[in-house]
């Protein structure tokens, strides 16, 4: 992965914890990268609001913190008074991931005096409780309070009789949540856009009722220049059963022309969805609401948004009523793209792929496999039946749902793009695809060189995980081959069944709620072979990614690199 301290991605650190100069090399990694957004033509209103969206977006830290480890608050007000170099370096580090773990070496500790690895349940639950005394808790409840202990927005503790109780997130959070409810009130109070107004305001409100239901609504009809997504969201850090949300925040500037050009994608994913390579009685025939695309540039990432791997682009919400009423929003962080892209696509291609495929990798291929990617979060199954009752693919694939959903999103995103190919003029895409054939091979190149940049992740990380499992597949289908000189090509007369095959096996076990043949999947493909370790090795000191600088917040909003706790 990087040097001496990581030999492969998801590759444990060492027993010995890293000294200095490790830890440097183990920082270098991610390539500090400012990213200054064009705020002139925001309105004052929106300029002011701004300010105060920055503001709640960094308590969100906090919260994320919190979440994480019982232990990360203190741990971090700690590191702080350590003005030693190895104690900068420790603090530094541990900003970039948010805990004393490192996420691109499997979670293990790189702080001593803490577990040597991430709480499976973060500290979403006891960190003492296993899966079985949970399930068997569960059983015990009405089936309300199950829905509660299992729901997004709640936290499990140990309660004085030797059980288990539900604590709400707003009053788990309450003290952090009601100063980042009052920034989003004052936000709103200055903004003149009235969906922004709406979406702030009720946000607030959910902070401290705990229901996000009319607030997330309030997210899909919001259509503003300054864009900002604030909440309990993704379940990736509960490893136990990726039932609880963690918080984090994006605060964004909409690139107005650029959300125009690819609006055009979102106006075709009905027909995709009909002709999806699965048994037809799984599709849906009715899709939620034309999936609004909202192409940005992201001033403040934080929490869960701004911890190890940055994000480059999100689908939201995960609240299926939501989506079955209004389908879901996808938000393209493209500054974050360019720089993802730059450091660290561009690269590795130059190392791992041979000479014609190299000229192939292309920034507009790589954004606009991200797009597909996150419209395809939306297709497929989401409400399914499974021994007559009707439940979800997540509640069903429990843990393993998130490195399958990536999986699915992304190989079903280059199923989506070769359907519009192939149907570009019909589909009103010929402008946007086009030249078809020379975007055809440019997208797969890219989308080769890309995955290696996503296995540096780790296999503890879903996309890395869930990208191990496409690369393996792939391999077995001949759609991807190993080159003589060691450098990898694709086989472009085999690529498009074998992301047909692997579309349909991903999406049927998704709406079979099938546990046991994702965890078959995963287990057999969702592994790093020799052959992809031995080119991993070749990266030596190419950046896995980036480490956001964000120079826009910090002129609107000054405050140190790694703040305190106000």
């Amino acid at each position: 992965m990087f040097g001496p301290v990581v030999a492969s991605a998801g590759e444990q650190l060492a027993n010995s914890i890293p000294d200095l100069a490790q830890l440097q090399k183990m920082t270098a990694r991610f390539a500090p990268t400012e990213l200054d957004v064009d705020i002139s033509n925001l309105s004052d209103g929106d300029s002011k609001a701004l300010v105060k969206l920055v503001e709640a977006a960094r308590i969100i830290d906090y919260i994320f913190m919190m979440q994480y480890w019982s232990g990360d608050l203190e741990l971090y007000a700690k590191l702080q008074k350590d003005t030693s170099p190895l104690g900068k370096a420790r603090l530094h580090y541990f900003w970039i991931n948010k805990s004393p773990w490192s996420e691109l070496n499997g979670n293990t500790a790189f702080i001593p005096g803490v577990p040597e690895h991430k709480p499976l349940g973060a500290n979403f639950y006891p960190e003492t409780m296993t899966k079985e005394q949970f399930e068997n808790w569960v059983n015990t409840l009405l089936e309300k309070e199950q829905q509660q202990a299992k729901g997004f927005f709640t936290i499990i503790r140990s309660d004085a009789k030797g059980g288990f109780k539900i604590i709400p997130y707003s009053e788990a959070y309450k003290a952090d949540l009601t100063r980042a409810a009052s920034l989003l009130k004052e936000a709103a109070s200055l903004t003149d856009n009235a969906t922004l107004k709406r979406f702030l305001t009720t946000r607030a409100a959910a902070f401290l009722s705990n229901d996000y239901y009319e607030s997330d609504v309030g997210w899909m009809d919001l259509d503003a220049p300054l864009d900002i997504t604030i909440g309990p969201y993704e379940t990736y850090n509960d490893e136990l059963f990726g039932y609880k949300a963690s918080y984090e925040a994006y605060v964004n500037v909409r690139d107005e022309q650029e959300s125009a050009k690819l609006g055009a994608f979102s106006k075709n994913l009905q027909e995709i969805e009909n002709n999806l390579p699965i048994d037809p009685k799984y599709r849906n025939p009715k899709i939620g609401a034309q999936a609004p695309i909202r192409v940005v540039n992201e001033v403040l990432s934080a929490g869960d948004g701004n911890h190890g791997v940055q994000t480059a682009a999100y689908n939201l919400p995960n609240d299926e009523r939501v989506i079955a009423e209004k389908g879901s929003k996808r938000v393209m962080l493209k500054n974050v793209q360019e720089a993802k892209f730059e450091q660290t696509l561009v690269p590795i291609s130059r190392r791992l792929l041979g000479g014609d495929e190299q000229d192939r990798v292309n920034f507009e291929a790589f954004f606009t496999h991200i797009l597909t990617h996150e419209l395809c979060h939306g297709l497929g199954p989401h409400q399914i039946t499974v021994d007559g009752k009707p439940t979800t693919p997540r509640e069903q694939l429990k843990e393993l749902y998130s490195a399958i959903e990536e999986a699915k999103a992304d190989v079903t995103g280059l199923f989506a793009l070769q359907y519009m190919l192939d149907h570009a003029q019909a589909m009103g895409l010929a402008d946007a695809l086009k030249p078809a054939r020379v975007f055809e091979k440019r997208l797969y190149a890219t989308y080769l060189a890309s995955s290696f940049r996503t296995l540096r992740f780790g296999l503890n990380d879903a996309h890395g995980k869930g990208m191990a499992l496409q690369v393996n597949y792939l391999m077995d289908k001949d759609g991807f081959v190993v080159r003589p000189d060691g450098t990898f090509a694709v086989n472009y007369a085999k690529i498009k069944d074998a992301v047909r095959d692997l579309t349909h096996d991903l999406l049927t076990v998704e709406a079979e709620g099938n546990y046991a043949g994702a965890k078959k999947m995963l287990d057999t493909l969702g592994v790093i072979r020799p052959q992809f370790k031995q080119a991993l090795d070749k990266l030596g000191n190419i950046p896995v990614d980036i480490e956001p600088i964000f120079v826009t917040a910090e002129k609107i909003a000054p405050q140190s690199a790694a703040p305190h706790r106000q």
